[in-house]
């Protein structure tokens, strides 16, 4: 099979290209390296460092390389970001979505897996856990633009035959996160090893539901031969529990042994306070089962950030 991975130099990106090819299959990465690296790209992908946006340059990769199925990461995944600048947060999240949308109705490409947010899309959460049947009040222009794109992927789907699933992650987590993308635990992490205090932004009781980055791109692969096989198309991957921010420090200071302390400042407006989703429909309908905990997630996560610093 033939893939191409928009955002493939990216954190969660790189890890889904790695394992696409340990399955033997062949890969084609379009990013920008706005956020991602080039030195996460693995050497046997074929690589194209392009803005999603550029329509007919996009095109032109996907009219010489007929990728079988897409898998559209590409985006901007900065909450805070989107916050700041709203009109690029719409350009690369909505019309990003759309340019890829139009390559894959040109070119025939009829498969394609788009990844969207489990908790900005919802807004401050009406009960717990969220379901895919939530109703969505969005809070921030992040969570606003990815879910605006879900409606292209579903309209491109009905009219031009593409397959596709839509994946609504948790907070994703682990190796090769970047602190610049304003994630707690590489930020976290990234300051205990520089003996700085990490920030809360609020009383750290808010919760998340983390998910680790390599059961999710183990999924993802998992997924493909799933299209066309249930009625339904939005799924949420995450681990299904609720973790506060003050258990994530709790967990931080017995794995690094550094008895470290934080410094609190004001929540953030815009962000959603507390938020799990109910992965029942996905557990159900395509065998998701994640299989790190947030302990051992954090610890390899640790582990790996150790190293890079010391190397």
């Amino acid at each position: 099979m033939k893939a191409l991975v928009t955002g493939g130099s990216g954190f969660i990106g790189s890890w889904l290209v790695d394992k696409l090819i340990e399955n033997e299959n062949k890969v084609i990465v379009v990013d920008n390296l706005s956020v991602g690296e080039k030195n996460n790209v693995n050497g046997k992908a074929i690589f194209y460092q392009l803005d999603i946006c550029d329509n007919e340059r996009l095109n032109k990769i996907f009219e010489k390389e007929k990728p079988e199925i897409i898998f559209h990461l590409a985006a901007n995944s900065l909450l805070r970001k989107s916050l700041e600048d709203p009109i690029f947060d719409a350009q690369n999240n909505i019309l990003g979505t759309i340019s890829v949308l139009e390559c894959c109705r040109k070119n025939n490409a009829r498969k394609l897996i788009y990844t969207s947010t489990g908790g900005a899309r919802v807004g401050e959460p009406l009960y717990l856990p969220v379901d895919e049947k939530h109703p969505l009040h969005p809070s921030s222009p992040y969570g606003i633009s990815k879910h605006s794109a879900e409606h292209y992927v579903e309209m491109y789907g009905k009219l031009c035959g593409i397959d596709y699933f839509i994946f609504c992650f948790g907070n994703v987590y682990g190796p090769r996160d970047n602190p610049e993308s304003k994630r707690i635990i590489p930020v976290f992490i990234t300051k205990i090893l520089k003996n700085e205090k990490p920030i809360i932004f609020g009383d750290g009781n808010q919760t998340r539901d983390f998910i680790y980055v390599l059961d999710l791109a183990d999924f993802l692969i998992e997924s493909i031969d799933k299209l066309g096989g249930t009625d339904n198309k939005l799924f949420h991957l995450a681990n299904g529990e609720q973790i506060s921010v003050n258990k994530v420090v709790e967990l931080l200071r017995k794995i690094s042994c550094e008895n470290f302390t934080v410094e609190h400042h004001e929540a953030i407006k815009g962000e959603v306070r507390d938020i799990v989703l109910d992965i029942r429909l996905a557990e159900k309908e395509l065998e998701w089962k994640p299989k790190t905990d947030i302990e051992q997630g954090l610890k390899e996560t640790w582990e790996w950030f150790k190293r890079n610093k010391e190397t």
